[in-house]
């Protein structure tokens, strides 16, 4: 969540940042927090004075009592207990101030950085790369026409995974319902061949691979900004308050929540394989068909705990590690920055990847990668020792999908389709062991 140092002292640009994201009374709720948090201020103020007073008073009262002066030490108990019950009641005052600006702040999203562009909707999004064409500034969603030419009618990858036998969507209607697909045979090889893939670019990259858990209590989704936001959007186990992950940013994420960490110890850079689920809920039609939108996934995750300082680099070398897969799956595709009002609750500057899907004729995201500046650590209390004068500061925060795979193996099947089957990326081969689906 935002700091209150940040609304104190760069209100208008945390204003003018939550009007880009198109956050509803944005001035209302920031003088909001400012006019409670004058209100804790004011009481933490009186507190104070009232604590010195009984201290100075109450170290008054055993002198009097050896000199004989007892109704004089009465009189001081009496003030001294009069200056207790002000001081529980400012107590009460600013505990209570306290719980309402972290509610409020729990509401506000993250400001995003100046080059995010304006916009509402997915449309406004800026694509900044492609391997199909070269790039404008003036390149949007909205007027992007270089999509991959495809001579021949495709056949999308639910009917390839039938006709092949690697997916059984039925199945896993039967077992389980909707969403939750059955990977058979050459498809189960693919998909485990692809986590292989991942998480051995991962290492090479310099990451150190983490095997989390796949389901986290309240405290660990509050810290990485899913809950309060998108408590609807997540399995719950409700007896024991836990929580099915949506994504391993948040486990992983929360190995450093509470944690001070010094400096020398950064950029920190985790990566893991996990199964994701989504409820989705409110998803229906075309876009959820195979594929598409599943209930439950395989991900692999990449996380990075960074100083302000650096982040912006470490944002950098992610994008040109999820770049370097999508090449070496010789995949089309195409990176887009999010404008404001397409950005997630709480990143303050994100990268979509999109894969173009031949038989379906449109992009599907296969990776988002964000940079949160502090708003996840200040949640987390994640933060880190400076060398130079061992002050203690909040850490950055980044992770981004590297990469997810149910849309990576729709790509793969539309896109690699022949008359002799389903062609396998040279890259992959060695962790698939066949060259052809067929």
């Amino acid at each position: 969540m935002l700091t209150l140092k940040l609304i104190s002292e760069e209100t208008d640009r945390v204003i003018r940042g939550l009007e880009k994201k198109h956050f509803e009374n944005a001035r209302q709720t920031i003088d909001q927090v400012l006019a409670v948090d004058k209100k804790r201020r004011e009481a933490q103020q009186q507190l104070d004075k009232n604590l010195n007073e009984q201290k100075q008073q109450s170290g008054q009262i055993g002198r009097l009592m050896k000199e004989g002066k007892r109704d004089e030490a009465e009189n001081i108990k009496a003030i001294v207990s009069e200056l207790k019950e002000q001081s529980k009641k400012l107590e009460e005052a600013k505990t209570q101030a306290e719980q309402e600006i972290n509610t409020l702040l729990c509401q506000i999203p993250n400001i995003p950085y100046d080059e995010v562009p304006e916009g509402k909707t997915a449309e406004s999004n800026r694509v900044v790369k492609s391997n199909q064409k070269e790039c404008t500034a003036d390149d949007t969603v909205g007027n992007w026409t270089a999509n991959p030419e495809v001579p021949e009618a495709k056949l999308p990858h639910w009917d390839l995974a039938k006709k092949y036998n690697l997916i059984d969507f039925d199945l896993g209607v039967k077992i389980t319902g909707a969403g939750f697909p059955v990977y058979v045979g050459k498809g189960a090889q693919l998909q485990r061949a692809l986590i292989n893939f991942f998480l051995d670019e991962a290492r090479k990259a310099g990451y150190t691979e983490i095997m989390p858990p796949t389901v986290v209590n309240a405290a660990s989704g509050y810290g990485t900004g899913q809950l309060p936001d998108k408590e609807g959007q997540m399995y719950h186990a409700e007896i024991d308050d836990f929580y099915l992950i949506p994504t391993a940013e948040v486990p992983v994420t929360n190995i450093y929540r509470d944690v001070i960490l010094d400096e020398s110890q950064l950029p920190v850079k985790n990566c893991a394989y996990t199964q994701c689920f989504r409820r989705e809920a409110g998803s229906y039609g075309k876009d959820v068909r195979g594929l598409n939108r599943l209930h439950e996934f395989s991900k692999i995750e990449i996380v990075r705990i960074d100083t302000p300082e650096h982040s912006r680099e470490s944002h950098k070398e992610m994008l040109a590690h999820v770049e370097g897969l999508l090449k070496k799956l010789e995949l089309p595709y195409r990176i887009l920055l999010l404008c404001g009002g397409d950005q997630s609750f709480t990143s303050a500057i994100c990268y979509d990847f999109e894969v173009f899907s031949e038989a379906q004729k449109r992009w599907l995201e296969v990776s988002s990668v964000s940079n949160f500046d502090t708003y996840q650590a200040n949640r987390l209390k994640c933060r880190y020792r400076r060398q130079d004068n061992k002050k203690i500061e909040l850490c950055h925060t980044l992770n981004g999908s590297a990469l997810a795979l149910p849309r990576i193996i729709a790509a793969l099947l539309e896109n690699n389709q022949t008359e002799q089957g389903i062609r396998i990326p040279r890259a992959l081969v060695p962790y698939t062991g066949f060259e052809i689906i067929n």
